[in-house]
């Protein structure tokens, strides 16, 4: 067999379609969803990543901004301008771009937006809805997670009663993804460094996604060719000077049934789910 590959392409033209008309139904109403970045330093990576949100923003109908902060702000400076945002109601979505700088680190940066403008989907209140068992995708969950679910989703790939191996427990990915197959009723095994034997438990998975930031970590080793396992790959590394996943595809599409590519897969797919959290967000907001 030869793995199918699980492209964000179509799901994104779909999810994109249903956007527009809610941007639109806003607008009707006097409502342009807003989005505002906010950017510590002049990181090449964070400067590609907002590129890719403001293209969709604005191919849905909605506005975008960017406030550019200095490297040298300090966390005074830092939280007025975050306070100023929270409290604009001309916006209707914050996101921090991480990483910010080393003096600002130690903040409680997932808490300094509100709730009810956390397009990441990262604030306590937010994640609660996980921890409550919630599988309800309309509501303001972190992207990735959301991402990989609404992509299973599009390919008829259920998660329910089926084996799940994620590996790397990041309070972005691993952790609230865990949560929510689990809420989908996936018997989840959360693997990170110290997992020994990491093999016996991919072996046995009908579904294994990683996010540990490793090029080519997983070879066909790590799979049971019976098990047809499908492989989503979060990873985002540089190898050679290209893009490329945790997983060697070449070496594994052969013993797996389908995985998603990278670049093409997890990425698109996280940046049309902050796009959505924004439109959940204003239609939210305007309801008072």
């Amino acid at each position: 067999m030869t793995a199918k590959i699980l492209s964000a392409a179509p799901v994104v033209a779909q999810i994109k379609k249903d956007l527009i008309l809610r941007c639109e139904a806003l607008k009707k109403r006097g409502l342009t969803p807003s989005m505002c970045v906010v950017l510590v330093g002049d990181s090449p990576a964070s400067m590609s990543y907002i590129r890719n949100k403001k293209k969709m923003c604005e191919e849905i109908g909605a506005k975008f901004q960017l406030r550019h902060l200095s490297e040298k702000i300090d966390s005074t400076e830092f939280l007025n301008e975050i306070d100023k945002l929270n409290a604009d109601p001309s916006i209707n979505g914050i996101i921090i771009q991480l990483p910010v700088s080393d003096k600002l680190k130690n903040l409680p940066l997932p808490n300094l937006v509100v709730p009810e403008k956390d397009i990441d989907g990262f604030h306590g209140i937010n994640t609660q809805n996980l921890y409550s068992g919630s599988t309800d995708l309309s509501l303001l969950l972190p992207c990735t997670p959301k991402g990989i679910i609404n992509l299973l989703k599009f390919y008829h790939i259920d998660p329910q009663g089926k084996n799940v191996v994620v590996v790397g427990r990041s309070l972005i990915v691993g952790k609230p993804l865990a949560m929510l197959l689990s809420n989908l009723n996936a018997t989840v095994v959360l693997a990170h460094s110290k997992t020994k034997q990491l093999r016996d438990f991919t072996h046995q998975a009908d579904i294994v996604i990683s996010a540990i930031g490793q090029a080519h970590f997983f070879d066909r080793s790590y799979f049971n060719p019976e098990r047809k396992t499908v492989v989503i790959d979060v990873g985002m590394n540089s190898l050679e000077g290209k893009l490329t996943g945790d997983v060697n595809q070449d070496d594994v599409k052969d013993v797996v049934s389908a995985m998603s590519p990278v670049p093409g897969g997890v990425g698109p797919m996280t940046v049309i789910s902050l796009i959505e959290n924004l439109i959940s967000a204003t239609e939210k907001q305007s309801k008072g």
